[in-house]
């Protein structure tokens, strides 16, 4: 079933951006919001894959993903999927679109802090070590 979210993930951006790129306005937030799209979904759908399993909408721990990108980044799905927030958004709306961002941005970086609360309970020195050798 998670495999089939994850496809039906990469189908819906797939579609997206070829309405963008067909209908689009063509204005220079646009291009902005395009590039930073094209960038940034297929980082976040790699998270995603890697996270595999462990993947969840709520705060769990289910196992401590350390590989690929989260042996850089702590919270891979949230910093990518926050710009392609922010592409997908200024394709469509121009510029006000970081206004609309910045509070996607602000209820990630909650949902990021309850999420190392428990990874934290769960996996104590391990995690605590990860978090040490990681940007969020």
């Amino acid at each position: 079933m998670k495999t089939l979210m994850r496809l039906v993930d990469i189908a819906v951006y797939l579609v997206f951006l070829a309405f963008a790129i067909v209908v689009g306005p063509h204005t220079a937030a646009w291009y902005v919001g395009l590039f930073l799209a094209a960038v940034s979904v297929p980082w976040w759908f790699l998270a995603r894959w890697q996270l595999g399993a462990a993947f969840s909408v709520t705060a769990q721990a289910h196992r401590l993903v350390t590989s690929g990108v989260y042996s850089r980044f702590r919270h891979p799905v949230y910093v990518f999927g926050s710009v392609g927030w922010l592409g997908a958004l200024m394709v469509l709306l121009g510029w006000k679109a970081v206004l609309i961002w910045a509070g996607i941005v602000l209820m990630e970086f909650f949902r990021a802090r309850r999420e190392e609360r428990v990874l934290e309970e769960t996996f104590g020195a391990e995690y605590a070590a990860y978090r040490d050798r990681t940007w969020f």
